[in-house]
């Protein structure tokens, strides 16, 4: 048998820590508080970011809005008025919008806006659509396919 053989009998329950009740017990006078100070009074001490007196660090950093959200998705974005120039029944992605010279670069995957009319009917594929887009692209007679 060895040392960390020695385990509590199932279902057995520590002694509560009896504190002041002397030296003996080993938590007596200050009951494992210390002398004095703020810390060794009655009472809740001091509260969550209490830096004694200093003007406490969620005070001193200032307010700011409009932080950048963390891993923002980034979008190659097109709006609807962009694609009414091509020919009807045409399908529509990244790659075919590259190749044609209406998108200049690849910023991540193609998102359509709602600005401006459409006349022809297209079979967009794209990441995203706006909710007006997706309208002047339903109402023209087209397509509208998200891709994963």
């Amino acid at each position: 048998m060895r040392l960390e053989d020695a385990l509590p009998q199932d279902g057995s329950q520590k002694r509560k820590r009896r504190v002041g009740r002397g030296i003996s017990a080993g938590q007596g006078a200050s009951c494992g508080f210390g002398m004095r100070g703020q810390k060794s009074r009655s009472g809740s001490g001091t509260r969550p970011g209490f830096e004694g007196g200093q003007m406490p660090l969620y005070r001193r950093v200032p307010k700011l809005k409009h932080f950048p959200l963390i891993n923002r998705r980034e979008y190659t974005v097109i709006n609807v008025s962009a694609l009414a120039a091509l020919v009807a029944e045409t399908e529509v992605s990244l790659s075919s919008l590259i190749e044609s010279g209406i998108v200049t670069s690849d910023d991540g995957p193609l998102k359509i806006l709602g600005d401006g009319e459409l006349t022809v009917a297209l079979k967009v594929q794209a990441a995203a659509f706006t909710v007006s887009a997706r309208t002047k692209i339903e109402a023209a007679g087209g397509s509208c396919e998200i891709l994963s």
